[in-house]
């Protein structure tokens, strides 16, 4: 007889950590999620929630010693096998103003999901990183392997430091990583992002919508579908010990103003939009940017949707999601 184990995902009321667990629970797999509902919503577990396989627990995962005890008491229920960690700060202005809040959400809650995982002696880890890590590197296709790395956001750099714990943490005792470094991830449950600004200000203010920036910033769109279908291709095709990965289309990306174009016409037909000068849309943003993906091709998979028909796409599903008719 087998021996049940478990997967633990760490944010897990979140945009990706909530589509995780009901794929896992579909494989037949026990799920223990952690979150601490300040991005995430119950809500998005909704359909788990009464599920016998997924445990759900309100966590602050920047808490040391509650992390520890509340995974350790997990693991002893059900031995956990492989830890999703997809918790962090993904308000990018936010950690700008203040710059405990990535050193908090974003780097010690990897350091503590680690220290926890070296406690229950759990093998493998998965990351949700980020483009972010990277900085600006104008419109050079980035590969993984470009450097140095110097990200121009809070959030970036604490993203990038947790990499750098993990790649410790390999060295050292974890058998396995992989690193995924998302790029623009868009489409439903939306939290944050520029397609939910816009459909909630266009809310406010139907025949107007003003942009952030000039609109020719430029950058790649990933649909959360296809996101998610990359990550769980990666941890059964990928045989790297530390694995990093970017995921993202095979395009160079569309315009802001392409975006706010089709909100516009699917929200508001006939709004004005009104673009701001600065090349950038906020302190710490990068304006432009565009992934060399031939190192996950090569594993043999290519995205459902470019960047164009991933917003189209998102858009339809956000405005449905924010109740506009």
């Amino acid at each position: 007889m087998v021996e049940p184990r478990a997967i633990f995902i760490s944010g897990v009321a979140g945009f990706v950590g909530s589509r995780l667990a009901r794929i896992f629970i579909d494989r037949g797999y026990s799920v223990f999620g952690f979150d601490n509902l300040s991005r995430g919503s119950r809500k998005n577990l909704n359909e788990l929630l009464t599920h016998e396989r997924f445990i759900f627990e309100k966590v602050d995962l920047s808490d040391a010693a509650a992390v520890r005890s509340r995974f350790m008491n997990c693991h002893s229920r059900i031995p956990i096998s492989e830890v999703w960690h997809m918790a962090a700060n993904s308000d990018i202005p936010a950690g700008i103003s203040d710059a405990s809040v990535d050193l908090r959400d974003t780097f010690l809650t990897t350091f503590n999901v680690l220290d926890a995982m070296r406690e229950a002696g759990v093998p493998f880890l998965a990351f949700a990183s980020s483009s972010a890590v990277y900085g600006d590197l104008g419109e050079v296709p980035i590969r993984e392997d470009v450097g140095p790395l110097l990200p121009i956001s809070n959030y970036g750099a604490m993203k990038l430091a947790s990499e750098a714990l993990i790649s410790a943490a390999v060295e050292n005792w974890l058998g396995r990583a992989l690193i995924f470094r998302f790029p623009n991830v868009i489409g439903v449950p939306a939290t944050h992002g520029v397609i939910l600004d816009f459909i909630r200000k266009l809310k406010v203010t139907p025949n107007k919508l003003n942009v952030l920036g000039s609109g020719r910033q430029r950058k790649v769109y990933l649909h959360v579908n296809d996101l998610i279908d990359a990550i769980v291709y990666l941890r059964a095709n990928s045989s790297e010990r530390l694995g990093c990965y970017n995921i993202g289309p095979e395009d160079k990306g569309v315009t802001v103003s392409f975006i706010a174009e089709t909100t516009v016409e699917a929200v508001a037909p006939g709004a004005g939009i009104e673009y701001g000068f600065e090349d950038r849309g906020w302190t710490g943003d990068v304006p432009r940017f565009s992934y060399d993906v031939a190192k996950l091709r090569a594993l043999g998979w290519r995205p459902q949707l470019g960047s164009a028909d991933a917003v189209r796409k998102a858009v339809v599903e956000i405005v449905r999601q924010e109740g506009h008719p």
